[in-house]
């Protein structure tokens, strides 16, 4: 299935929504888990993506296209009701400023409802203090940034003071994306670096287990 998964990473980047559909469909009749088609195609996609987002190839629709269809598929994979009947509780989400890359924290933002969690958008090219700001008001334990360019990560250090400052030192910071994941988490001032969106799942879930414990 592995032919499958390179025939995904094309279609979806060519913004080909409804193939990129079928062939998900396909992939999961034939037993493979949702998990593996985000991390073996969808992320692959995404990695190509960013290549992509460069003075010299950046193209806007062709990048809103493969966006689209990323989401589309995603939806599909994790289909989430209108609302969440009993959140288990709130996360910040958020692309600091300088990033404008935004499908990384949309995907992000479809696990965590998937999982019950009720995502506190701030949105992309946001500042340190509204993300403070969004903590503070929603009483999150957690906040998830995600960068996919470099430039980002002095804003990603620059989040846990800012929170310590406002009270809020308890508050884990968690970072994703292509560029945050080639660091480790001492290097950008962070409790969790996670290679994939599930990995910040798993990281949340090991919260509440130690709650609960």
């Amino acid at each position: 299935m592995a032919s499958d998964l390179d025939t995904l990473v094309r279609t979806l980047i060519e913004g080909e929504r409804e193939q990129a559909l079928k062939i998900v469909s396909d992939l999961v009749n034939k037993g493979m888990s949702s998990v593996d088609i985000v991390t073996g195609g969808i992320e692959e996609a995404m990695v190509e993506l960013d290549t992509k987002c460069t003075v010299e190839q950046f193209n806007l629709l062709e990048i809103m296209l493969a966006g689209r269809a990323v989401m589309a598929v995603i939806h599909h994979l994790f289909p989430v009701d209108d609302e969440l009947p009993v959140p288990r509780g709130s996360v910040v989400v958020a692309v600091l400023k300088g990033d404008i890359h935004d499908i990384g924290k949309a995907i992000l933002k479809v696990l965590l409802v998937g999982s019950h969690f009720q995502p506190i958008d701030c949105g992309k090219d946001v500042p340190v203090a509204a993300v403070v700001g969004a903590a503070a008001r929603s009483g999150a334990p957690a906040v998830c940034v995600s960068g996919l360019i470099s430039s980002v990560i002095p804003q990603v250090r620059a989040l846990k003071p800012a929170l310590a400052r406002a009270g809020l030192a308890h508050v884990r910071v968690l970072a994703g994306g292509a560029a945050l994941k080639q660091c480790s988490a001492a290097a950008l001032n962070v409790d969790h670096v996670g290679q994939t969106a599930f990995d910040a799942i798993a990281y949340l879930d090991s919260m509440g287990e130690a709650r609960d414990g």
